[in-house]
């Protein structure tokens, strides 16, 4: 169990992807970079699969090099964090803030890093 309340950083992202989703590993190197350059600034990360293989789920979070906080029910579409969430497609992030409110969504590349930056400078 990973409480949101906890892993709450000044900027958190919450990321849903799968192993065998071929847009969500294309963009968790740019993932990857964003969480080095900012986690020591008050980046978090909680990435949420919707895989229904334990060994391909596992073997992709090695693989990407995916160090943050990983989560999963295993239940591929049914996942119940992505249906809180109401997630149609992934890849999908949420950007919450230092309050866990969702200030944005589903940004990539220079818009995701300026929102990050937005945020932890705050």
């Amino acid at each position: 169990m990973v409480s949101l309340k906890e892993s709450l950083g000044k900027a958190t992202i919450v990321d849903f992807w799968a192993s065998w989703c071929g847009p969500c590993r294309q963009e968790n190197p740019h993932i990857v970079a964003l969480y080095k350059e900012f986690h020591s600034k008050g980046l978090n990360i909680i990435g949420v699969s919707l895989d229904k293989d334990a060994a391909k789920w596992k073997e992709a979070i090695a693989k990407d090099g995916l160090t943050w906080t990983q989560v999963s029910n295993l239940k591929f579409w049914d996942e119940p964090i992505a249906r809180q969430y109401n997630v149609e497609a992934i890849p999908a992030t949420f950007i919450l803030d230092a309050s866990g409110k969702v200030v944005a969504q589903d940004l990539r590349g220079d818009e995701l890093k300026a929102k990050i930056q937005e945020l932890l400078a705050k």
